[in-house]
């Protein structure tokens, strides 16, 4: 299964990724649990906004990930990065897929636990990602990034992003070519 895809009718459905030290699997909501202890750092969200979720609320929002996006031009596409030498859940990575095939678009986010940061975790799993979007016929990768958020700027120019001159919510737009 590893590096694999799916195409449904207009869907695209995440397969697992391997990189050299970790495992990117496909979000499930068995994962929720562990995931809330991994995402529990209310400093996760001084960029993103909101507060930590607890197990109950993550996994009713694992529900709605898996269950996809309700409209069919548009593949929600989720994994939870394993740290294979630890065996835990560390963090995740996601892309928003749309546009027909071979010009297709994905916006990718990434957030890694506070325990885990600084350890080229999110750069490799970011980089993981953009080059499996780029195998199966996505073509432009974009990332929103807080203009203060430094260390997700360093983690999209380690994934061959680029910021622009767009500015969307008050982030700054990151685009590059998929396949990395």
């Amino acid at each position: 299964m590893w590096a694999g895809f799916f195409w449904g009718v207009g869907v695209v459905e995440a397969g697992g990724i391997r990189t050299g030290r970790l495992d990117l699997l496909p979000l499930g909501v068995e994962h929720a649990a562990e995931m809330a202890g991994v995402l529990g750092d209310p400093a996760l969200h001084a960029f993103i906004g909101g507060a930590p979720a607890d197990p109950a609320a993550l996994r009713e929002r694992y529900e709605r990930l898996v269950a996809g996006s309700p409209d069919p031009a548009v593949s929600w596409c989720n994994w939870v990065i394993r740290l294979r030498d630890e065996a835990c859940l560390v963090g995740t990575v996601q892309a928003t897929v749309t546009g027909p095939v071979h010009e297709r678009v994905a916006e990718i986010a990434w957030v890694v636990g506070t325990p885990w940061q600084g350890r080229g975790i999110a750069s490799e799993a970011a980089r993981g990602l953009v080059a499996w979007l780029g195998r199966h016929e996505v073509r432009i990768v974009i990332a929103h990034i807080h203009p203060e958020h430094r260390a997700s700027a360093a983690v999209a120019t380690a994934a061959g992003l680029s910021a622009t001159d767009v500015v969307h919510e008050g982030e700054i737009r990151w685009t590059g070519p998929a396949g990395g």
